[in-house]
C-alpha cells in the first residue's frame, strides 16, 4: 500500500475526530466518512458520505477510528453492513484510548477472521480539542513497522505521529500520558485552593509559577479555568476513570507497584461520584474546595 495515494476514511466525528477529518481532507483532497449524524459541512468541503460501515470499508484503504473505546468499534464490525463485510484490504487506525491487551486481542481475532485482510495500528492522541483543531496532536503509534509507517504518513497533517513499538505500544504511551496529566491537574487544582484560601492573587500566581518548574502545557491550557473557576467542559473528567484503569492494568501486567495510580484513581472515582464527571478536568479545583476535611 502506498500511503500517499491510499484512500482514507474516518468514522467517529466527535470533538477529536471532526477536526482531524478536516485536516485529512485538506491535506489529501479526498476523504470518505461515516457517522451517526449527517455531516453536511464536511460533504460540502469535498468529503464523500458512506451510508454504511460496509460502504465505508469498501471505499478506503486506511480507516481512522475516533470512537470512545473498542466496544463502540466492535458494534460496527460484524453483520451484512459491518466494516468486515467490506471488500479489499483494510488498515484500521484505532485512535481511541483503550486497553493495550484488548487491542492486541482484537487484532489477533480480525487477522484470523479475515485471513489477514484487516490489520490494526493503535494511534491514541494527546493534545485535546485545541490540539486537534490546530493539527498539533501528539500521536502515539503501535504496530508493525510497515503499517505504522503508513499510519504516520496519513496522520502527519493532524500532528506529530511517532512509532513507539509493536501493537499496543501507543495505548501504553497514552496510559503513561494520562498518569502524568491526571497527577498534574489534581496538583494544580489543589494548589489553586491552597493559594486562594491564603489570599493570593491566582492570576499573578500562575503567571509567575508558569515560568518555572511548575509550568506545563496543561497549565497553559487550563490556567484561565483554574483562576476563574469556570470548569465548563473541554476534556471531561470522567474519561480519566477509564484511562487510569487502563494504566492500572499495565502496572499489574508489568509487576509495577505504582505509587500515584491508586491515589489518582480514587480521586477521579470520587469526582465522578460527586456528580462532577461531566465537567472539565480543571474541576479538580472545585473538587478539592468542596471536600469535607472532617470526612477525610
Amino acid at each position: 500500500m502506498n500511503a500517499s495515494t491510499a484512500d482514507v476514511g474516518v468514522i467517529g466525528l466527535g470533538v477529536m475526530g471532526r477536526p482531524m477529518a478536516d485536516h485529512l481532507l485538506a491535506a489529501r483532497g479526498h476523504l470518505v466518512i461515516h457517522a451517526r449524524r449527517p455531516q453536511p459541512e464536511l460533504v460540502a468541503a469535498g468529503a464523500t458520505w458512506a451510508e454504511t460501515p460496509r460502504a465505508l470499508a469498501s471505499s478506503v484503504d486506511v480507516l481512522l477510528v475516533m470512537l470512545p473505546d473498542l466496544p463502540q468499534l466492535e458494534e460496527l464490525l460484524d453483520g451484512p453492513d459491518g466494516l468486515l463485510a467490506g471488500s479489499g484490504e483494510l488498515l484500521i487506525l484505532i485512535g481511541s484510548t483503550s486497553s493495550a491487551p484488548a487491542v492486541r486481542r482484537l487484532a489477533e481475532r480480525l487477522h484470523v477472521q479475515t485471513e489477514g485482510r484487516v490489520r490494526i495500528v493503535d494511534c491514541p492522541v494527546s493534545g485535546g480539542e485545541d490540539g486537534a483543531i490546530a493539527g498539533t496532536l501528539s500521536i502515539m503509534l503501535g504496530g508493525a513497522d510497515d503499517d505504522a509507517a503508513i499510519a504516520a504518513e496519513v496522520l502527519a497533517s493532524c500532528g506529530s505521529p511517532v512509532h513507539l513499538g509493536p501493537l499496543g505500544a501507543g495505548e501504553v504511551a497514552k496510559a503513561c500520558n494520562q498518569l502524568v496529566v491526571s497527577a498534574t491537574i489534581l496538583a494544580l487544582g489543589e494548589a489553586t485552593v491552597l493559594a486562594e484560601r491564603s489570599g493570593l492573587d491566582l492570576d499573578a500566581l500562575w503567571s509567575l509559577l508558569g515560568g518555572g518548574y511548575a509550568g506545563s502545557r496543561l497549565l497553559d491550557s487550563r490556567r484561565e479555568k483554574l483562576v476563574s473557576g469556570d470548569d465548563s467542559p473541554s476534556g471531561i473528567a470522567q474519561y480519566m476513570v477509564k484511562d487510569l484503569g487502563f494504566a492500572a492494568d499495565i502496572a499489574d501486567a508489568t509487576g509495577t507497584a505504582a505509587i500515584l495510580l491508586p491515589t489518582l484513581r480514587a480521586a477521579f472515582d470520587e469526582i465522578v461520584a460527586d456528580g462532577l464527571g461531566d465537567r472539565d478536568i480543571s474541576v479538580t479545583r472545585r473538587f478539592v474546595a468542596n471536600r469535607d476535611t472532617a470526612a477525610h
